[in-house]
């Protein structure tokens, strides 16, 4: 166990940093999605989103994308495709249109960013809020996972109580249910 979030998140972006990136449509295309999907646009070392985003796409899906406001709080946009997202805050790539903070409750299934989860569903972010500021505005009932590597899933996290638990952990291998 962690002594604390910072101390756990030091460690796992040190190790993500320190590997190669890879692509999460391994471990998503046996799985059955649904017709409207909030995901993001992996940066850096993260578990990669661009292939899958355009499989959704291709696929028929619709594609919500966050975009982040100055208080950290998240819009929600359609993706164009990745050639259509303009520059966002902190270097994302966002969509033009924002849908607003309560687009993500008509999402079927939200994919959100993780630094690790644990397997009771506990989930590390970056340390800024935004994604369980968000998460509390999905309509009950509706799948939420985390995107990780495989190394990332563990067995006990550091949480908060405001902290908004995920079902399951897409990694490039495929779904590990979690809870």
């Amino acid at each position: 166990m962690f002594a604390s979030k910072t101390v756990a998140r030091q460690h796992f972006l040190t190790a993500r940093a320190a590997r190669p990136a890879e692509d999460l449509l391994p471990g998503a295309r046996s799985l059955r999605m649904p017709q409207r999907i909030a995901l993001y646009v992996s940066m850096g070392a993260e578990p990669q989103t661009g292939a899958l985003i355009d499989w959704l796409l291709a696929g028929g899906h619709e594609v919500l994308l966050p975009i982040l406001y100055a208080d950290n709080d998240l819009g929600w946009g359609v993706a164009p495709g990745a050639a259509d997202l303009v520059p966002g805050r902190l270097g994302l790539s966002e969509p033009r249109a924002d849908l607003g903070p309560a687009a993500i409750s008509t999402a079927e299934l939200v994919i959100c960013p993780a630094v690790a989860v644990a397997r009771d569903g506990v989930r590390l972010g970056r340390g800024g809020g935004s994604y369980d500021r968000a998460l509390t505005r999905t309509t009950p009932g509706t799948p939420i996972w985390a995107a990780v590597y495989d190394s990332e899933v563990v067995e006990a996290l550091p949480s908060d109580p405001h902290d908004h638990l995920v079902g399951a952990a897409l990694t490039p291998t495929g779904l590990v249910p979690l809870g």
